[in-house]
């Protein structure tokens, strides 16, 4: 059943695909009022994402450029010096970003990164900016080493339905996903953990995924909702578009489902028309990454994502506002 306002938030899929099912009219309506109820309505947050580390992950993980598994063409790189991820991160703050997320491409951090990890943790919140990391699956002591460092946010996506999950990735379980989720939340950091849509899933897959994450302990403070980008060499990367109706559902059903999560428009957004993402935003999502790359896929160009915030009226977040 779907929770009342004193429950703790326990979803099943039937409450939840019912409102997924509903007329998209009274989708939307609903996920508009319960946006208004927590956040601006009119104002987005923006992120920016820099690829500390790429290529070469020994994951297998179906829809990335970066597995070692596969012929996508990404060389592999080392470690980033800390002085640039700073100073990256600086160009970041002066164009707007209130937040800035860092990503690796590895299994998990070996502890001779950790010293530098903690040195750009430090170096990016003297900058005044939120900051996110996503390095993999973490241990409880490298979780609380990044929450002694002054992480906010840790990044580990379920990426899909525990059910469709080994058809994605054989590497890792969803367990151990979810594993590294708990050692996130008892370190006493914020959860960034969202998934992908066309991946080849069910309705059933994208309602349980969400089903998954609204029902953890806390809901993540941060969802970011992913549109893959199929990429030539990977296993998915002839893969169909996602239906674009049923992309904002799920947007729509984050929404109602975890009112209080900042809700992240995510990969993708070259694919999408300007009117998808208005939709987007109207069923709510109220964050996005911002610059021209995410990891190693292309982005909007920022003056695309100033010209279509200004149609639509759109403002950015402040750092005091989040």
């Amino acid at each position: 059943m779907e929770p009342t306002g004193g429950e703790l938030p326990r979803w099943n899929r039937e409450a939840a695909e019912a409102i997924h099912d509903l007329p998209f009219n009274d989708l939307l309506f609903r996920a508009q009022a319960v946006h208004r109820a927590y956040f601006d309505q009119n104002r987005v947050q923006l992120s920016r994402l820099l690829s500390i580390k790429t290529g070469g992950c020994p994951e297998d993980c179906g829809y990335c450029s970066q597995s070692a598994h596969y012929p996508s063409g990404l060389k592999a790189s080392k470690l980033m010096e800390v002085g640039r991820v700073v100073a990256e991160a600086r160009k970041a703050r002066d164009a707007g970003a209130t937040r800035y997320c860092m990503g690796a491409a590895w299994r998990g951090p070996k502890e001779r990164d950790m010293d530098a990890i903690v040195a750009m943790i430090e170096g990016v919140k003297a900058l005044g900016m939120e900051t996110c990391m996503t390095l993999g699956m973490l241990d409880p002591g490298q979780a609380q080493r990044l929450k002694q460092a002054g992480l906010d946010y840790y990044n580990h996506n379920i990426d899909t339905s525990e059910r469709y999950y080994g058809e994605i990735i054989s590497t890792r379980t969803f367990a151990d996903r979810l594993e590294t989720l708990g050692h996130i939340r008892e370190a006493g950091m914020k959860v960034c953990c969202g998934g992908i849509i066309g991946m080849g899933e069910e309705k059933a897959d994208r309602i349980d995924m969400l089903v998954t994450l609204a029902n953890l302990p806390e809901p993540p403070e941060s969802v970011p909702i992913n549109m893959l980008i199929p990429i030539g060499g990977t296993p998915l990367g002839q893969s169909e578009p996602i239906d674009p109706i049923e992309f904002v559902r799920a947007i729509a059903l984050a929404r109602i489902m975890m009112p209080k999560s900042y809700v992240r428009l995510s990969a993708g957004r070259t694919a999408m028309s300007d009117e998808m993402q208005a939709l987007c935003f109207f069923a709510g999502a109220n964050s996005i990454f911002v610059g021209d790359t995410l990891l190693t896929a292309e982005n909007p160009q920022e003056d695309k994502d100033c010209a279509l915030f200004s149609r639509l009226g759109i403002k950015p977040m402040d750092r005091e506002a989040q």
